[in-house]
């Protein structure tokens, strides 16, 4: 597969300096993709789904504070916040109503929050958040994590941030989140998590993140959409079971789903190839009927 030329840009916006990696597409070029990333993720977690859409020119901002952008001053770090400065970033970049939207995981509530407040081609949706997670399976772990990042957040610097950067922490949700039995595979989500979950900017900020990650949900926001949706899930997905994906799909107006088999919350990573070609065949339709 040929290198995709990438540029890198610098915005500033709330108190907030914003680094914006846009993959430029190889020809013929069909459509502009503004993307937003996960939870603790940075432009690196889509990186293979990215190398599998060539044709396309993808745009993704690493979310205030985490990556190589800094947290904002004058916003929260919440899905409203994080809508909000993703509005004003498109602005900046030009971006018009032929652009299509995606959003992964806690992306995906931010970006069904934005595509209420701004006209997108269509929207995107991997792994969606369907359910809250304190109201789930993972309500435990999810009151555990919570209180983890607001403990660290509140300790010594020399204390908090090893706590919230260590590989253990990182290993540890790679080990509960991996389903492919492939080691290459696992070391892969493995390596990734390692090299850029620990590249929050602030303590402050990514316990402001992780609490808006687990207020909402992408329902909170559907009702409101008309826009041709695709919705790309893992039938083991801790954070969006089979039968709430669906509920969620039947609160669009306009949406599809496709399930994955043998994967979980790491679609991104692990069923980059296959998650590519959904996104491929659901933007070919849509030009197609358009």
């Amino acid at each position: 597969m040929a290198p995709r030329e990438q540029i890198v840009t610098t915005h500033h916006l709330n108190g907030a300096e914003i680094r914006v990696y846009t993959h430029l597409a190889q020809q013929p070029s069909r459509a502009v993709i503004y993307a937003v990333h996960g939870f603790r993720g940075d432009h690196h977690g889509l990186a293979r789904i990215v190398s599998h859409l060539a044709h396309y020119t993808v745009i993704v901002p690493d979310l205030p504070g985490f990556g190589s952008s800094t947290s904002m001053a004058d916003l929260e770090h919440d899905v409203n916040g994080y809508a909000a400065v993703l509005a004003q970033l498109a602005q900046e970049l030009q971006l018009d109503s032929s652009v299509h939207l995606l959003g992964h995981s806690f992306g995906s509530i931010v970006a069904a929050k934005l595509a209420t407040t701004r006209s997108f081609a269509s929207l995107i949706l991997l792994n969606p958040i369907s359910e809250l997670a304190l109201e789930s399976d993972q309500a435990l772990l999810a009151k555990l994590t919570s209180g983890y990042y607001e403990v660290c957040a509140k300790l010594p610097a020399r204390i908090g941030e090893p706590l919230l950067r260590s590989k253990l922490f990182s290993d540890a949700m790679s080990l509960v989140m991996t389903k492919s039995k492939d080691p290459s595979t696992r070391a892969y989500v493995r390596d990734q998590h390692r090299a850029y979950f620990g590249g929050f900017h602030s303590r402050a900020t990514l316990a402001q993140a992780y609490r808006a990650s687990i207020s909402a949900t992408v329902g909170d926001y559907a009702p409101q959409l008309d826009l041709p949706t695709l919705m790309v899930g893992g039938m083991q997905d801790e954070l969006g079971t089979p039968q709430t994906q669906e509920a969620l799909r039947a609160r669009f107006a306009d949406a599809h789903l496709v399930m994955l088999e043998n994967v979980g919350h790491l679609i991104h990573y692990e069923k980059a190839p296959q998650t590519a070609d959904a996104i491929e065949n659901f933007l070919q339709e849509l030009a197609a009927s358009s």
